[in-house]
């Protein structure tokens, strides 16, 4: 014989329940089944609801029974052929009459019992099996239903009755004993006391009612069939990656079921455990699928078999001096929160026995807090333990697996993984047959810790980046091209998923959880939410994913000062804009302090150069013991786009135009040609040499006049140009006639550091920099007579998004 259980969603509706009848169907060929089923997807609640609405005296108690009423009807009437539907119904409305009833006692005494609940409750199941084996019967199946109240015998503890196995087994093997019938179909669930009062085993229970029967009759198998396609390496719902366990051991089985896989029933396992009879998760809406095997020994090798996770905690901690040395602490711990009926779901104490921590459901802390407070109330007096620290909205993730303990690293990896994540792990518990590893953490980041685990120990080490950018103009439209474009390569060859989460422009932003359509985001982006930098933080902070990086496109000295508090939350900062690091030194210092004390990366590479490997060079000549002397340098690829291509010919005015129209200037070219922006870079440079150096301090040798800097706008800044033309013409005849060409260069130099428009002679490394390309020559001490020198394009969308997206791949490569 074999033992089939459906849950909830398997028979919520007609459709589901059709599919429950082929599957039966299938499997009555060769077999005798045994259909146990649970209530219609959605109805305990409504049922426990009803319940406590009526016990509040509050008549909406009516309205969900009405719901639950017009529910089983309308299934029942999709299920029943038209001409035999009339004794179906009645039937159903006989039951409904009899759930009515007892409600309405329940609100003329304002009371609900936990025995009263078993009964409302249990018309859940009893209604769903009826329905159920009446449809079987008209689908020309050989079906009986039998109550399982008639079977399953329990104590008096309702809501969780423990079973009387002698009584319940000997009921249950002389009714398959003696019946004929194909197919028996009961309800879960549901049970009777010695006395005949009305039971249930539990939320969750039906999974035991069948294995209960499956152990009693010796079936050759037990398959609970569900809405996924067996256990998963973790919760697929929070861990995209997730993939069904193809076969488990009882022991591991229990554990993962323990720590929160909801497709099983923690006590579940038992008793078909001690006759080592196999048991099936199934999908019923992919029947073909193998779900997940669960036999004694398992033949999966991988000594890890899941990562599971119980949400809503409460950390508790008992210490105090008092307590070295000195036995009875756990026993009186541990006795106040039995009396309470409080389950501890996690135990770890100091070798030292300074210390006790448990892990208890945030539901019973307010009474775990009472109970233990009155059980050492002396001793928190006398100071010999310590007032009670008790720490809610955490979370237990447990690694399982039966061969752990043969494997070593396991541990190490664990934590080490979560540490590179900044997860931080509050306590930790593991058995000396490590079948389980269990750390308490926070709350919000049970869904960063799930997935980091899961890529550690089950997937093809593929790195996720999640991408939050800021500005989708001209370089970081570019930079969207080119993530789309690398997708497959970065994947394939370097392992690395990049995600793009979030978009802004700058009226506008777009979340998406799963990753933006990088081929279809313009349109979803002009009609997401309007702006709100602060709300754009709240989401990034709650979204709490795994190597998260917040990537600056713009310009703007506001989301600049945003940088420091993405560093807090672990958000990896990558940006183009130059204003944080050339701020205030004590700022500059504070960025690269927090990027090292919450591990999260902050680089900054194109703030100099674009795409050229310009700091990145410098931190490797600094790291690798070598001193800079010197830096000269053509760092504005603007300004050199300008000066080559002004000449007799052309006027200042139309090169600086067509510089902003190619994207070579900022929107305000000021920026470019005041020699601000070319400050900034030296200002950043100096500091990443090690020099303590502050924006003030460059000497600015502007080429500009007056009336240029003086500007108070950007269109009447333009205007100058026109009306100084006769200005800027002097200073290109002067460089002509002396037989050079103009370069703005940036110059440090033992500590000081400036910046102007120089004629650069024909011997000179600068002198035929063509284009908008940028120079670099380091004067080291290794290189103090032939600098080193970096030389390419210094401007421009495309360069600047490659920059971008190289120190985003370096964050994927670390």
């Amino acid at each position: 014989m074999k033992v089939l259980k459906f849950g909830g969603s398997s028979v919520a509706s007609s459709e589901n329940i059709n599919k429950v009848i082929n599957i039966v169907k299938e499997n009555s060929s060769n077999h005798k089944i045994a259909v146990v089923v649970s209530a219609l997807g959605g109805i305990t609640d409504l049922l426990l609801e009803a319940g406590n609405l009526a016990c509040n005296s509050d008549e909406n108690y009516k309205y969900s029974i009405k719901i639950i009423e017009d529910r089983h009807l309308q299934i029942a009437r999709e299920l029943i052929p038209v001409n035999n539907q009339s004794s179906v119904l009645g039937t159903i409305k006989n039951m409904l009459n009899k759930l009515e009833s007892t409600l309405e006692g329940v609100f003329l005494i304002n009371e609900l019992s936990n025995k009263t609940s078993d009964k409302i409750v249990s018309f859940g199941e009893l209604l769903s099996s009826y329905i159920i084996s009446e449809a079987m019967k008209f689908s020309q199946l050989d079906a009986v239903l039998k109550n399982t109240q008639d079977l399953i015998v329990t104590n008096e503890n309702f809501s969780n009755a423990a079973v009387k196995f002698e009584k319940t087994n000997v009921l249950i093997e002389s009714f398959f004993k003696e019946n004929n019938n194909a197919i028996v179909v009961l309800p879960g669930f549901v049970s009777l006391t010695e006395k005949g009062e009305v039971s249930t085993l539990g939320r969750g229970g039906s999974d035991y009612t069948a294995a209960i029967i499956t152990a009693a009759t010796n079936a050759s198998i037990l398959e609970i069939w569900t809405d996924v396609s067996g256990m998963y390496t973790a919760n697929p719902k929070i861990v995209k990656q997730a993939f069904p366990i193809k076969d488990i051991s009882y022991q591991e089985a229990m554990e993962l079921s323990h720590f929160g896989a909801k497709v099983l029933y923690p006590p579940t396992i038992q008793p078909v455990l001690e006759k080592e009879i196999p048991i099936v998760i199934k999908n019923t809406f992919d029947a073909k699928a193998d779900g997940t095997l669960i036999t004694k020994i398992s033949s999966n090798t991988n000594p890890i078999k899941g990562i599971s996770h119980i949400e809503d905690m409460t950390l508790i901690t008992l210490e105090g001096s008092g307590m070295i040395g000195i036995p009875g602490f756990s026993k009186r711990l541990f006795g106040a929160l039995s009396q309470e009926k409080i389950n501890v779901s996690l135990i770890t104490q100091a070798s030292s026995e300074h210390s006790i921590c448990i892990a208890i459901n945030n539901s019973d802390a307010e009474n775990a807090k009472t109970a233990i407070d009155s059980e050492f109330s002396y001793e928190i007096d006398q100071h010999k333990v310590q007032p009670l620290i008790v720490e809610k909205n955490n979370a237990i993730i447990a690694l399982v697996g039966d061969h752990m303990k043969s494997h070593q690293g396991i541990s190490g990896k664990m934590f080490s993984t979560l540490g590179k994540n900044n997860v931080n792990i509050r306590a930790i518990a593991q058995g000396a047959s490590e079948k389980n590893i269990s750390a308490v953490i926070s709350h919000k980041d049970i869904k960063k810790a799930l997935n980091s685990l899961h890529a550690a120990f089950f997937e093809d080490q593929t790195k996720e980046l999640n991408l939050f950018i800021v500005g989708v103009g001209n370089v970081g439209g570019k930079l969207l091209e080119q993530i789309k474009k690398q997708e497959d390569y970065l994947i394939e060859n370097l392992k690395i998923q990049v995600r793009v989460i979030a978009l802004t422009n700058s009226k506008k932003m777009l979340f998406n959880e799963d990753g933006i359509d990088l081929d279809n985001w313009k349109l979803p982006l002009e009609n997401a939410e309007n702006l709100d930098m602060d709300l754009f933080h709240e989401k990034v902070t709650a979204l709490n994913f795994r190597n998260s990086i917040f990537v600056d496109n713009t310009a703007n000295e506001s989301i600049s000062n945003l940088y420091a508090d993405y560093l807090k939350e672990s958000v990896a900062v990558v940006t183009c804009n130059k204003i944080a690091c050339s701020s205030n030194y004590s700022n500059y210092l504070n960025l690269k302090k927090l990027a090292r004390e919450y591990n999260a990366p902050f680089l900054f590479e194109t703030n100099v150069g674009a795409g050229l490997p310009i700091i990145d060079t410098l931190k490797n000549l600094i790291a690798s013991g070598d001193k800079v002397s010197k830096i000269q340098a053509v760092l504005s690829g603007s300004l050199n786009f300008i000066f080559n291509n002004f000449n007799e010919q052309t006027s200042f005015y139309d090169v600086v135009q067509q510089a902003g129209i190619e994207g070579f200037t900022e929107p305000d070219p000021r920026i470019d040609l005041s020699g601000v922006d070319v400050m900034r870079k030296i200002l950043i440079l100096a500091r990443e040499s090690g020099t303590k150096l502050e924006l003030s301090d460059i000497e600015n040798d502007s080429f500009l006049p007056k009336s240029s800097l003086e500007a108070n706008s950007v269109a009447d800044f333009m205007e100058t140009l026109k009306t100084e033309a006769i200005h800027f013409n002097k200073i290109q005849e002067k460089a002509a006639n002396h037989n050079c060409r103009l370069k703005y260069v940036a110059e440090f130099d033992n500590g000081n550091a400036k910046v102007g428009l120089k004629e650069i002679s024909p011997d000179h490394p600068f002198y035929n920099l063509d284009g908008s390309d940028n120079i670099v020559l380091f004067f080291t001490e290794r290189y103090s007579k032939q600098p080193l020198i970096i030389k390419g394009a210094g401007a421009g969308a495309a360069v600047t998004a490659s920059g971008l997206f190289a120190d985003i791949i370096r964050i994927g490569n670390n």
